[in-house]
C-alpha cells in the first residue's frame, strides 16, 4: 500500500486504484486509460519562495503562470524544475504528484473547471497507477483548496466548455466549499 492510497483510506475515502502501462504526461495517463483528459487532473508544482504551491487543471489544459503569479502575489513564481521534484518530492515519480494539501504539505490552487466533474482521476505517485475518485471527496475533508482562475478562456476553445467555466465559478461564488 502506498502512502496515498493510505492517506486516502485513513480518510475514509471512496476510490479506485487504476493500473495503466506507463505514462509520463497526464494526457499520456488519459490515453492509457482510454478516457478524456478533461477528466484528468493536472498537479503541477510551482516554486513560491522556498516553498511550493500545488496548482490543479484538467490535463486537456495548459498551465497559465501569469495567473499562477496573480493568484500568490508572487511575479516570481515558477515551475518547479525536475531536480527540485527529485529533491523535495522524492517519494513521487516525475509528473505523478498528487493534488493533495494534507499529503504534500503544500498549498493547493485548483481551477473551476475541476469541480465541474463529479469523478477525477489522477496519478496516484506512479506513472503506472492513478486513482479515480469523486471531486467533492478529493477536495473536501481535511483538504483545503483555493479555486481560482489558472487556465486562460481563451485556451479552452469551446463555448460549452466557457459555459462550464461559468456556471462552476457561479456554483462557487454561491456557497459550495469543500466538506460541505
Amino acid at each position: 500500500m502506498s502512502a496515498l492510497t493510505e492517506h486516502l483510506e485513513q480518510r475514509g475515502s471512496a476510490f479506485e486504484l487504476l493500473p495503466h502501462r506507463q505514462a509520463y504526461t497526464s494526457t499520456d495517463e488519459a490515453r492509457a486509460l482510454g478516457i478524456d483528459a478533461g477528466e484528468v487532473l493536472k498537479t503541477l508544482a510551482v516554486r513560491t519562495g522556498p516553498s511550493y504551491v500545488l496548482a490543479v487543471i484538467p490535463a486537456s489544459c495548459r498551465l497559465d503562470l501569469h495567473l499562477v503569479r496573480d493568484a500568490l502575489g508572487d511575479h516570481q513564481a515558477r515551475l518547479a524544475s525536475e531536480e527540485e521534484l527529485a529533491r523535495d518530492f522524492a517519494g513521487y515519480q516525475l509528473g505523478a504528484l498528487p493534488p493533495l494539501e494534507a499529503l504534500l504539505g503544500c498549498v493547493v490552487y485548483v481551477d473551476p473547471e475541476v469541480l465541474n466533474h463529479d469523478l477525477v482521476v489522477f496519478a496516484a505517485g506512479t506513472r503506472t497507477e492513478s486513482i479515480r475518485i469523486r471531486t467533492r471527496e478529493l477536495f473536501g475533508g481535511d483538504e483545503q483548496i483555493t479555486t481560482v482562475a489558472l487556465v486562460k478562456l481563451a485556451d479552452w476553445g469551446s463555448d460549452e466548455l466557457i459555459w462550464r467555466r461559468r456556471a462552476a465559478q457561479q456554483e462557487l461564488a454561491g456557497g459550495w466549499y469543500p466538506g460541505s
